[in-house]
């Protein structure tokens, strides 16, 4: 038998065909993955910025809220207390303002912030009563932790560990 150039032409072609989709296939596949790597890498970044942003317009630089609310520090005149939490430079300041006497201005301690970007994490506040003596106690929130200060003889305080404890204790049992 003989074998003409025809045959070998038709035997090599569909290996270096093969071969040849192979690599292009996994070209396109890793072309895609560097892509879609990039996109994520941008899209993030163009999130996080907005999100400062966002946080701009909301709370301002440095990170302030404000509350103004009647938690009965306003002697007999029953007049509304303004608070203002603060993020100065990763620590956070509440300050009471009693009955919105400028005089009797009261600061609050309050964490201080580790970690890269901390100084523009945004503070709130909110009032509710946490230990049920019909005294509005004050609930400040950073990121995903959240303090109480209980409303005791006209002044806010940190809660105790053994107070907490109780809280606890009578939020397990209350339906």
């Amino acid at each position: 038998m003989a074998v003409t150039s025809r045959d070998i032409r038709n035997e090599r072609r569909p290996i270096v065909q093969v071969s040849s989709v192979r690599l292009g296939s996994l070209a396109y596949v890793i072309t895609g993955l560097l892509a879609l790597l990039a996109l994520y890498v941008i899209l993030s970044t163009v999130f996080t910025w907005g999100q400062v942003k966002l946080d701009d317009i909301r709370y301002g630089r440095p990170r302030t809220f404000h509350l103004t609310a009647n938690v009965g520090h306003g002697g007999a005149n029953g007049a509304l207390s303004h608070f203002v939490a603060m993020n100065l430079d990763r620590q956070v300041i509440i300050l009471e303002i009693p009955g919105g006497d400028i005089n009797q201005i009261r600061s609050l301690p309050g964490p201080y912030l580790f970690g890269a970007g901390e100084d523009l994490t945004p503070v709130t506040m909110r009032l509710a009563d946490a230990n049920r003596d019909s005294a509005p106690d004050l609930l400040v929130r950073v990121k995903d932790e959240e303090m109480v200060y209980l409303n005791r003889d006209g002044s806010f305080m940190l809660i105790t560990p053994e107070e907490r404890q109780q809280l606890l204790q009578q939020q397990a049992g209350a339906p």
